[in-house]
């Protein structure tokens, strides 16, 4: 059955909300509120008298931002700053290896680490000790905001101040001039457009590096501080709103495979539609089937296969009812292993014909526009499968399933299931269902990858009602699937 599920791109959602804040127009503004140029101007005051002080280092005035650094208008009461011009410090961790100690209780941190707002500790992470750290101190305190620096640029971090940590080069610092602005800047910091500058400004070098004299100069909207608030408030009430919605979809997608399950295993005990006793029984189906086999095997158009066994009362799985029949999957279908044409002959691929390996098959797509197409020549040597065939996966992730809408080759590690006088889409749902697939599993070969040969796969049960009574079932099968898209 094809899973509908609940289809919201919540990653895109939380980017839209980013943007959306950092334009002003996530909230209304308040005339009210004391614009940012009057923010703006007492940040500026605290920083010269934290220079006055001597409790941070004066840096090199940085240019006017001009109208072509603006990415977008923001309302008249916010400022367009350089980040430098709201931070005390901006820098980098040791360039260089610090004196490592396996029983040092001090994390080294770089740029890897820092993932989901949190400062990340793996297996990997090495450690000093009290001395190196503070041969190697840099001052954190809680207005600093840490910043991946390589690879996966922009990556945050907010720095606890009870945290005892020492960076390296690919883990940068930002500390802020006022802690009043700090959770405004970091939401600014992960927004698309800060990605994108990053991005943009990054070295082209194997592995991208941001410079942080392109972090200093960064251009950033800055409101007033009481707007600042409302949207940090605005942007965590989405947040929340989301997570809850991925929680939801996951749980519904649950909630769902479950059903579908269901169904398709009432389905397999005649418990989906009730059965017609004016129903043609499957016994007499089943010998209308063997006639058209035998028909088929006389005109060549299929090839003849060793006798299956009878089915044994133990191997049953479960009751049925009366007017169905077990029978064995090979019984009621024709069975094709796949094969791969030569790869040495470069004739044989470039075509136009797909050629479908396991890797392109689930139970609600075929991947049609495969990485390899056969020519004609190529065709003379593969395996072909036609409309209304079933593919079928028999190595590694068992029963993934598609019935074809067109012709396509297929590899070794794919079995082609020709229904035989029965309905195809029936078949379909079967080979779909929990009880079939575990039978599957049970009979594989017992490697590291689980492989069904066809002669495993010929010989698995399967439950045939009366044609009609597969008829009804199919449409009822449908009927749920649509209800639950809608």
């Amino acid at each position: 059955m094809k899973n509908s599920s609940l289809s919201v791109d919540t990653e895109k959602l939380r980017k839209k909300i980013l943007d959306l804040a950092m334009r002003g127009k996530l909230i209304p503004q308040d005339s009210q509120d004391e614009p940012a140029s009057v923010l703006l101007e007492k940040i500026k005051e605290e920083k010269a008298q934290l220079i006055k002080e001597k409790k941070i280092k004066k840096s090199k005035p940085l240019p006017e931002i001009t109208e072509e650094e603006k990415p977008f208008e923001i309302p008249e009461s916010w400022e367009w700053v350089r980040l430098e011009n709201v931070a005390s410090s901006i820098g980098d961790g040791l360039h260089g290896t610090p004196k490592y100690d396996k029983n040092g209780e001090i994390p080294f941190i770089n740029g890897s680490n820092l993932k989901n707002d949190k400062i990340t500790i793996t297996d990997n992470t090495k450690y000093i000790n009290d001395e190196e750290y503070r041969k190697i101190y840099v001052n954190l305190n809680q207005s600093t905001i840490l910043m991946s620096l390589n690879g996966t640029l922009g990556n945050l971090a907010k720095y606890r101040s009870n945290e005892k940590i020492s960076l390296g080069k690919s883990a940068g610092y930002i500390s802020l001039i006022t802690k009043d602005i700090y959770d405004f800047v970091y939401i600014s910091l992960k927004s698309p457009m800060f990605k994108a500058y990053y991005s943009k400004k990054a070295t082209r070098t194997t592995i991208k590096n941001i410079s942080l004299k392109d972090i200093r100069s960064t251009p950033i909207p800055l409101p007033p501080l009481a707007e600042q608030k409302r949207i940090v408030a605005k942007v965590e009430e989405c947040m929340q709103a989301i997570k809850i919605i991925e929680d939801s979809s996951k749980e519904y997608e649950k909630l769902e495979n479950q059903l579908d399950k269901k169904v398709l295993d009432l389905a397999m005990r005649g418990k989906l539609v009730p059965q017609d006793s004016q129903d043609e029984p499957a016994s007499v189906l089943l010998e209308k089937i063997k006639e058209e086999k035998a028909q088929l095997i006389k005109e060549k158009k299929i090839k003849k296969s060793k006798p299956l066994p009878e089915i044994t009362e133990e191997e049953k799985p479960f009751e049925i009812p009366e007017s169905w029949e077990w029978v064995r999957l090979g019984e009621v279908s024709a069975i094709n292993t796949g094969n791969t044409p030569s790869k040495k002959y470069k004739e044989y691929y470039g075509g136009d014909l797909p050629f479908v390996k396991p890797a392109d098959i689930n139970n609600n797509h075929i991947n049609y526009d495969t990485d390899e197409k056969l020519t004609d020549k190529g065709k003379e040597k593969g395996r072909i499968a036609s409309p209304n065939d079933i593919l079928i996966t028999c190595i590694g992730n068992l029963g993934r399933n598609y019935f074809l809408d067109k012709d396509v080759a297929f590899n070794q590690q794919i079995n082609a299931v020709t229904p035989i006088n029965i309905e195809k889409i029936w078949l379909h749902y079967t080979l779909l269902s929990s009880f079939f697939i575990q039978q599957m599993y049970n009979n594989a070969s017992a490697t590291t990858v689980s492989i069904l040969n066809k002669t495993k796969l010929e010989r698995l049960l399967v439950p045939l009602p009366p044609l009609a009574e597969q008829k009804r079932i199919v449409t009822k099968i449908k009927g749920i699937e649509i209800y639950l898209k809608n």
